[in-house]
């Protein structure tokens, strides 16, 4: 039974010498600049988008420019005529009475 235990012990050791003797022998091919050709696709950087700004600016300004100046709280009318309007009471300031009360 030791002789069988010797014997595996002896090709346990030839095996693993020849799978090292192998691997120091490999040679790993060079890499060349072409081998990713084909396996890789090439970079293209996209076009940079047009602002949608800068196509109608002029006539934009133009329009902002002639527009009417909206108030809240006055009335279409009371705009186009150029009547100020009112000030609400809530603004005014209350008058105190000259004797205080008891």
């Amino acid at each position: 039974m030791d002789a069988n235990i010797a014997l595996l012990l002896f090709l346990a050791d030839f095996v693993q010498e020849l799978y090292l003797k192998e691997l120091k022998a490999y040679k790993m091919p060079p890499v060349k600049e072409s081998d990713s050709v084909g396996q890789v696709q090439t970079f293209a950087e996209p076009k940079t988008p047009k602002s949608p700004e800068e196509a109608d600016l002029a006539s934009s300004l133009q329009e902002y420019e002639s527009m009417a100046v909206e108030i809240e709280g006055q009335d279409a009318a009371q705009q186009a005529s150029g009547i100020p309007a009112a000030l609400p009471d809530w603004l005014e300031a209350e008058e105190e009475d000259a004797a205080p009360k008891h």
